[in-house]
């Protein structure tokens, strides 16, 4: 994802102390880079499609080929995309990190459950997921060649660039 301004100002906080809700940071080198409050954001979009690809259990797509030639193929986006956000959150983080992760995100267990659980008092635990937010999201808005963010660009099928071309020709 190219990181600009406009496309970041929707996602960034406006209580944000780091950005002032512009979504865009200003490092030591002068570089403007996306805030924290940006990628998690990212995180928790991505967090919202996880949870309501269970409401389509079992659901088969039918969509066009990424080859351009016409074809049509089977697919269950909604278990492709809890697996990918899963996987990308063990690729992504340690094994403590991925306790949590596992734990708070993917079993949905409260606080007081995990901090329980994994024997950690609560600011302990905040930080982490925040920390874990922020990393995981970064990776879902940068992933190559298909992030998970947009999540509707990644339910949605589309019709190859070169067929689209065609059509309208």
């Amino acid at each position: 994802m190219e990181w600009t301004r406009s496309n970041t100002i929707g996602l960034s906080q406006v209580s944000c102390t780091r950005c002032q809700g512009l979504g865009m940071r200003l490092t030591h080198g002068g570089r403007d880079i996306p805030c924290e409050c940006v990628y998690r954001a990212i995180f928790r979009a991505c967090l919202k499609g996880f949870r309501e690809s269970f409401t389509d259990v079992g659901v088969v797509n039918w969509e066009f080929n990424s080859t351009g030639s016409g074809r049509r193929m089977y697919g269950r986006k909604q278990e492709e995309f809890r697996a990918d956000f899963a996987l990308i959150g063990r690729r992504v983080l340690c094994d403590a990190e991925y306790e949590i992760f596992r734990f708070h995100f993917l079993l949905g267990a409260d606080w007081r459950q995990c901090c329980r659980k994994l024997h950690m008092d609560r600011g302990t635990f905040f930080h982490s997921v925040y920390r874990i937010e922020e990393r995981v999201g970064r990776t879902f808005g940068e992933l190559k060649p298909y992030a998970l963010y947009p999540v509707l660009e990644y339910f949605c099928s589309s019709i190859p660039s070169e067929r689209v071309m065609r059509i309208a020709a």
